[in-house]
């Protein structure tokens, strides 16, 4: 399983350390945010890589919704229900729910299916910064504090047609900004292509914190230094 580097598991527990969650942040999901860097003091998991251990241990429904209710941090055991129902958390020991999913529908448990489409999302999904986030910020006359820039994951949802297709493709189909003084919420619309046709739609749903009024030369200075390090990482 592609995702076999990125945890541990003990005792039926599952155990994702900082080194994991940022190289799978890195590598996979081309996803730079510094919440992901393992010495961040708000270290967090990434929800894309929770959302892929979803799919890979449940399947692909052809209705799913993921509600990030709190943020992973270090040294989290996770508890990952053996259950067939619509509805479950991921939870900690104290029950602590960190994930809740939602599903109906038709389930297809085809290994290279759910990686092609786990893959292509947490692509699409990590690919969010600069390049969309920042044109929907300037529309909008706001940035993040480039010292302490906070993007939460907050939900994702989608709907199939079908899901006996294969080779998956995602592509943005709309993206939008709604600020409220310094809180911002960000949906993008994706498409799901597969086999010449449409074959499903999602939305990805994101919380920006700590808006400020928009300066074009800091925010330029702070995606370069971003994409600089992206870049650095690919040549590593």
């Amino acid at each position: 399983m592609f995702l076999s580097p990125f945890f541990s598991e003990q005792n039926n527990q599952v155990l994702i350390t900082p080194a994991q969650a940022s190289h799978f942040a890195k590598a996979v999901a081309g996803d730079f945010n510094p919440l992901h860097d393992p010495d961040n003091k708000r270290f967090c998991v990434p929800g894309d890589l929770l959302f892929s251990m979803v799919l890979a241990k449940y399947g692909l429904s052809k209705k799913m919704a993921f509600t990030f209710a709190g943020m992973v941090g270090k040294d989290v055991l996770l508890n990952f229900p053996d259950t067939d129902d619509c509805q479950f958390d991921v939870t900690d020991d104290k029950e602590k729910v960190y994930l809740s999913v939602a599903r109906e529908g038709e389930v297809n448990h085809d290994a290279e299916l759910i990686e092609t489409m786990a893959k292509n999302y947490v692509e699409f999904s990590g690919h969010n910064f600069p390049h969309i986030l920042v044109p929907l910020m300037a529309e909008h006359n706001v940035m993040l504090n480039p010292e302490r820039p906070l993007v939460i994951y907050e939900s994702m949802e989608f709907s199939l047609s079908r899901v006996d297709f294969s080779a998956p493709t995602l592509e943005l189909a709309e993206s939008r900004l709604e600020v409220n003084g310094k809180r911002g919420i960000a949906y993008l619309i994706f498409d799901v292509k597969a086999d010449g046709e449409l074959v499903g739609t999602g939305s990805k749903k994101m919380v920006l914190s700590g808006l400020r009024e928009f300066d074009k030369v800091a925010i330029d200075a702070f995606c370069e230094q971003y994409l600089a390090s992206r870049d650095a990482y690919d040549k590593s």
